[in-house]
This record gives structure tokens, C-alpha cells and sequence, in this order.
């Protein structure tokens, strides 16, 4: 271990860096401990350091703010108040005041052990030699946006990448905000990567466009290429997903998820070569066609490794069954249709086959589930930590009956036709509850749906609730206030009030206190979605008190510019603002100006933003792109969509005509 000691100002510092349980056998110590890294660590160590003992364990060293609590990260620097007095050297040995220059094979090996890309991001700043350490023994990379750098820049300081994550369009696309032809064509990306990491064996895809012709050429140029998962994505059919199948030898994960897939039928499987028994992961849960159950059948019965299986709805109980005998090693699964008429021994069988999955911790499907076919699923629900029946129209009874057997239950996601009785059951059943996200079955359908009633009484009986996303008719400031209370370790409160302009419906005053006792009451707020009726006020809570926020959306909502300036100004570690549909203007937009390199995007679209103030704003910044979407052609001088980002790769050039970059 490397141990750099030191003195300065009334005592002796003790500080050592070290990797996993080395640093935990520490903490016992109940000294402070610093994470990450800046400058701080160069006039900290510079000041103090008196002397290098080596004691054989591999560290490191990374100072940038002190925090008094154990975090669990792979590299952590231990500062150790010893007490007394130590007087510095009059005469220092030079190489001790640089603890980083290290051997770079150690440096090498300490990085290769680092898998966090927020830890390595920290690490690759100290130093010139850090840098490199790190760039080389990377191995994977996440790309926020498609955008914010180029391809040519990505390969040229990471050359060994091995699983690359590359996200597309604004959030917003998921509302059709985005025009179809935008752009974030994969196809660039891929062309860079194959003569640069002709080893990669991962891609995943968020809100990207990608053709069959890109991924044949994935599947075509990458003789190792084993895991895809495409998100969101667009432009490919099922002709695409023949190419991946038929040319990837070593396939272990194919997830296909909520994509604007082209579906031509269910052949595609049937091209998964004969020898191929390398495959983890299979998720077509959200394609429409019929598969080929004969070819699925045999991929399950020779892919032992096989850990997640998500079918789609043309997968019958019966073939259900017969997978489930097939892998009962399954930890996630996602059934088919419940849409059948079983006999009792059919029944019994399918339950059985169930209550051999003794590793499932995640169950999703249930595609049009009944109370009398719910029984099979019983034997699985004590190791359930995750449900996912978004696709599931159940009511209070159906729902309470299954989650009364989920003790263990961390993360639900329903439909609202449980109402509020159904979420009154999640609250008496669900006490490790974690995460709930509640969705709407029919936006329009003003007589279905949950109030602030099975809101509260979900916090009642949840008291780790830290993420919640919740679409309903009607709220209340004390009901949100009351779930705040209930729930002070909210990292993520998205609350949508689907009628714009919605008050709290008992009072009729704005939902200012509500989303108030919030940001006061839950510190660790990272991500808010706000909506109802707001005014400045509720703006100016957020920019006072949400000093962790990073995510910020409104929708529908304020009353002036100055609502959008608290909360610019008020929020230092916001990284990305979604807004629609907002009476926020130029002044608003260029409250920003000192923030947005700081941030990852800003996407305002319906509000009352000018061509000229983003033409100001793009003098005023010339290191972001500032792109104005006018899918009309008209020349006005109205900005209705403005996507703003941070980038070191300059204006795109693939921008389709109505994308006018400032």
C-alpha cells in the first residue's frame, strides 16, 4: 500500500488510497473520507506530503471535497486526523510531491478495476498520466448524446473499447415532439468502429435510427460482436434482425424494447444458427408478430445460460410452459397472452413449471391476465424484488391478490385501472417497496385512473420509496405534502397531473406548496417532473432549496420568465431541462448563460422563446449548438422548438432542412 503521510496547520494527516475491502478495513477508523478527484489534490498534496511508505497493496490517490459518510466506490481516499504536531521538511524530494506518477503498470491495473465511467471520468483529471492510464484500459464507453462528440473523437482517445452505449433524439421524441427524420443515424458511428474497434462486442442503442443496411453492416464487421439492445430506436424491420442473428456466432443478449420496428413476421428466429448456445438474454416482449415457436423452442433448450427470456403476446400458456420447463434457471421473464382456456391439468402443470424458476427476481408480460389464470404466477412471488404490469389491465382485486404474496417486492410498475384501492393494497403489502411508477391506461378517460388518495397511501406503508412516477386527474398540496413527509429519501419525483392546468382540486390554489414540501423535505432530489397549476413561487421553491437536481421538466406550467431563472440560477448541478408548453420567453432562455456548458441539454418546445434570443444566445456561447426546429419552413421569427447542447464536435452535419443551427 501506498501510505503518503504529512503535516500541516495543528496535526498530521495520514492519507491512503486503496481498492474494495482494503479501503472498507479502514473506514473503522471513523475518519472523514474524501471521494473524487480536481485540483484540490495537487495544493493538498503539495502542502502536506512528507514521505512515501510502500507496504506491497496496490493505491491510489484522489482528493476533491470531503464528505463525512462511507461511500462504496472502487477508489476512495481515506483521510486519517492522527492529532499532534509535525513540522514539513525544509528540503522535500521532488518525486514526493507528485504521488501520482506512479508505474504505469500499476496505474494500468488500479484502472482496469474501476468499472464506474462517473469514478474513471473523476480519475482521468488528475493528471496528464492519469489520463492516459485511464483512456487505455477503458473499455467501455456511454455517449449521452449522439452529438456532443463525434465518432473520430471518441475512438481517438479510447482505443480499446469493447461495449460502447450511444443515446440519440431529446427525451421528448418519446412524445412525438421529434420529427421521424430528425436525424441520429448510427450508421457514422458504425463506420468509425469498425477500422477502430473491430473487437467490439457490445452496442447498445437508445432513440437512435437504425436501417437494416446498419445492422448488417454491425453484424458483418464485427466478428466478435456479442450483446445488442435497441431502445426506442427506429428505421429497422425484422429483416434487420436476421442479419444480427444469422451472423453473430456468439450471441449472448439480443433485447428489442419499445422500438418503431417495421415488423414483417417472425421468420427472423428461425435464422439463429443451429450451434448457437452462447444466448443470456432474448427480449422481443413489444414485438407484434407471431415467432417461430418451434426455433425458440429449440434456442431455449440448448442456450443453458440463458438467464432473461421477455416473449411477446402470440406466446400461448401452454408454449409458456413448455419454455419454462425448458429453463428454470430464469431470473427474469416476461410471459405472452393470458388469453387462453386451459384445463385444470394444464393449469397445475403451468403452475408447477412456475414454482421450479427458484432464481426469477423480475416478471413482466401479462398481457391480458384474468384473476383465474393469476394463481400460476403465486409460487414465484416471495423472490419478486421487481414486477413490471404496465401491460397489464388489472383492478384492485387481481393486484392485491398478487402482491400479498410479494414481501420482497423493491420495484412495481401498474397500469391505474388498479385505482386507488389497488395502490391502498401496495402500501400493506409492499413495505420494501422502492420504486413505483403508475401508468395511465387511457390518458382521455377522465372517470378511470388514481387520486392523491392511493397516493398517500402508498407512503404510508412504503417508507423507502425513493422513486415514484405517477399520472393522475387530480392532486392535492397536503397529499403531496403528506407523501413527502412519509417519504423524505426521494432521488426521483415525477408527478404528471394529465389536465393542464390543474389546481389542487379542493382548495383551488395552485400546486406551488406541494411540489414546495418536496424540494424542503427530500434533499436528495435528483430528478423532478412537475405539472397542475404553478406560479413563480413553486419555481422559486425549486431554486432555493433542490441543490442536487439534475434533471429538471415542466410541462404546462408558470407564470414568468422569472420561474425558469430561480431555478436556472438556484440549481448548480442541473444537467438537463425539458420544457413544453411554457410561458417562458427569451429572458428565461438566457438566464442560462453561465450554466449551460455546464449541462447536457435544454430542450424548450410551445414556449415563448424568439429566433433572435437564440441567436443571442448562440453568440454568447459559441461552444453549444443551438438548433431551432421549424418543421413549417416558415421564416418568422418564432423559435417553437429549440434543442440546446453542449458539444466538442461543433455543428452537425447531417441536420435535415427544417433544423436551423445557429
Amino acid at each position: 500500500m501506498w501510505v503518503l503521510m504529512g503535516g500541516g496547520g495543528g496535526g498530521r494527516w495520514v492519507m491512503v488510497v486503496g481498492v474494495g475491502g482494503g479501503v472498507m478495513k479502514l473506514m473503522k477508523m471513523k475518519m472523514v473520507v474524501v471521494v473524487g478527484v480536481g485540483e484540490m489534490v495537487v495544493v493538498l498534496v503539495e502542502m502536506v506530503v512528507v514521505g512515501v511508505v510502500e507496504m506491497g497493496v496496490v493505491v491510489v490517490v484522489a482528493v476533491v471535497e470531503v464528505v463525512v459518510a462511507v461511500v462504496e466506490v472502487v477508489m476512495v481516499v481515506v483521510v486519517v486526523w492522527c492529532g499532534g504536531e509535525v513540522d514539513l521538511p525544509t528540503a522535500m524530494d521532488p518525486d514526493l510531491t507528485k504521488p501520482w506518477a506512479l508505474p504505469e503498470e500499476f496505474l494500468k491495473r488500479t484502472f482496469s478495476l474501476i468499472d464506474s465511467d462517473k469514478d474513471r471520468n473523476s480519475a482521468s483529471l488528475v493528471c496528464k498520466d492519469w489520463y492516459d492510464a485511464e483512456r487505455v484500459s477503458r473499455r467501455h464507453v456511454s455517449i449521452g448524446n449522439c452529438y456532443a462528440v463525434s465518432p473520430e473523437i471518441v475512438a481517438a482517445r479510447f482505443p480499446g473499447i469493447r461495449s460502447v452505449t450511444l443515446k440519440g433524439k431529446p427525451r421528448f421524441s418519446d412524445f412525438n415532439l421529434v420529427p421521424e427524420d430528425w436525424g441520429a443515424d448510427v450508421q457514422r458511428w458504425l463506420g468509425v468502429f469498425a477500422a477502430a474497434y473491430p473487437f467490439l462486442e457490445e452496442l447498445r442503442l437508445k432513440r437512435m435510427a437504425v436501417s437494416d443496411e446498419s445492422l448488417e453492416f454491425l453484424a458483418m464487421n464485427f466478428d466478435g460482436f456479442k450483446a445488442l439492445s435497441l431502445l426506442s430506436c427506429e428505421g429497422f424491420s425484422t429483416i434487420g434482425l436476421e442479419a444480427i442473428v444469422t451472423h453473430c456466432k456468439n450471441l449472448t443478449e439480443l433485447d428489442i424494447q419499445e422500438n418503431g420496428i417495421d415488423d414483417l413476421g417472425g421468420d427472423w428466429l428461425s435464422y439463429i444458427p443451429e450451434n448457437l448456445t452462447s444466448l443470456e438474454v432474448l427480449n422481443f416482449a413489444t414485438l407484434n408478430s407471431e415467432v417461430s415457436f418451434d426455433a425458440l423452442e429449440s434456442l431455449v433448450s440448448r442456450c443453458k445460460s440463458l438467464r432473461v427470456l421477455k416473449v411477446n403476446r402470440k406466446i400461448s400458456l401452454d408454449q409458456l410452459r413448455r419454455l419454462l420447463e425448458l429453463a428454470p434457471n430464469l431470473t427474469e421473464l416476461g410471459t405472452g397472452s393470458f388469453a387462453e382456456d386451459l384445463v385444470t391439468s394444464s393449469v397445475s402443470e403451468l403452475e408447477s413449471a412456475f414454482g421450479k424458476c427458484r432464481d426469477l427476481h423480475t416478471l413482466s408480460g401479462f398481457w391480458d391476465v384474468t384473476l383465474l389464470y393469476l394463481p400460476v404466477v403465486y409460487p414465484v412471488c416471495g423472490n419478486l424484488t421487481f414486477l413490471n404490469l404496465s401491460y397489464a389491465t388489472l383492478g384492485a382485486v387481481e393486484l392485491e391478490r398478487i402482491l400479498s404474496r410479494c414481501k420482497s417486492l423493491r420495484r412495481l410498475w401498474v397500469l391505474d385501472t388498479v385505482r386507488d384501492e389497488g395502490l391502498e393494497a401496495v402500501g400493506s403489502c409492499c413495505p420494501l417497496l422502492e420504486e413505483l411508477r403508475v401508468f395511465p391506461a387511457d390518458p382521455f378517460d377522465q372517470e378511470l385512473g388514481v387520486t392523491e388518495l392511493g397516493f398517500v397511501a402508498v407512503s404510508n406503508g412504503c417508507p423507502n420509496l425513493h422513486y415514484v412516477l405517477y399520472f393522475c386527474q387530480r392532486m392535492t398540496n397536503a397529499a403531496v405534502a403528506a407523501v413527502a413527509r412519509n417519504c423524505p429519501n426521494f432521488t426521483h419525483f415525477r408527478l404528471c397531473i394529465m389536465s393542464p392546468d390543474e389546481p389542487d382540486y379542493i382548495t383551488n390554489e395552485p400546486m406551488d406548496e406541494a411540489f414546495g414540501a418536496v424540494v424542503k423535505t427530500c434533499p436528495n432530489l435528483r430528478r423532478l417532473s412537475v405539472s397542475g397549476r404553478l406560479t413563480d413561487l413553486a419555481f422559486e421553491y425549486i431554486g432555493r432549496h433542490a441543490k442536487n437536481l439534475e434533471t429538471f421538466s415542466v410541462a404546462f406550467a408558470g407564470s414568468s420568465d422569472s420561474g425558469m431563472e430561480y431555478v436556472m440560477r438556484g440549481c448548480p448541478k442541473l444537467r438537463r431541462v425539458e420544457i413544453r408548453d411554457c410561458p417562458f420567453g427569451d429572458r428565461a432562455l438566457l438566464s442560462g448563460l453561465d450554466r449551460y456548458e455546464s449541462m447536457r441539454s435544454l430542450w424548450m418546445s410551445a414556449c415563448n422563446v424568439t429566433m433572435d434570443g437564440c441567436k443571442k444566445l448562440a453568440d454568447e456561447m459559441p461552444r453549444l449548438n443551438v438548433e431551432v426546429i421549424k418543421e413549417d419552413g416558415s421564416e418568422d421569427g418564432v423559435a417553437d422548438k429549440v434543442y440546446i447542447y453542449r458539444t466538442v464536435a461543433g455543428p452537425r452535419a447531417d441536420a435535415p432542412p427544417f433544423v436551423v443551427t445557429l
